[in-house]
């Protein structure tokens, strides 16, 4: 039961995510220095989490994908692309509004 809303089943052992066989999901915290922001030095509170619909090793298969905006914040990098293919192909990445460049860059990199 989420939301109001009966979806039916068993949860898994942990009621997350991580409980979907094949699905793969990693997570980083950066948490660095104390005081007075200084742009460029810190302090530093960040975080990213990546989910992998089909784990590492089938990632080249695209996953059936949709998406809706609740307000319209936030930044939705490769929104076009999933509202016209309805396909998923690569990671899905979460973080802040202000890390998304950076991490859409890191994934770039990696998957390149």
């Amino acid at each position: 039961m989420g939301f109001g809303v009966d979806f039916g089943g068993t949860p898994g052992r942990w009621n997350a995510i991580t409980d979907v066989p094949g699905v793969s999901v990693g997570h980083v915290t950066l948490i660095s220095g104390q005081g007075v922001l200084r742009r460029g030095e810190g302090p530093v509170r960040t975080g990213v989490t990546a989910v992998l619909p089909r784990g590492q090793d089938r990632m080249a298969e695209p996953v059936f994908a949709g998406l809706y905006s609740m307000n319209g914040n936030g930044e939705l990098t490769g929104s076009y692309w999933v509202a016209e293919s309805g396909l998923l192909s690569g990671p899905i990445m979460l973080t802040g509004t202000t890390g998304v460049g950076a991490v859409r860059s890191a994934v770039a990199d990696w998957g390149a």
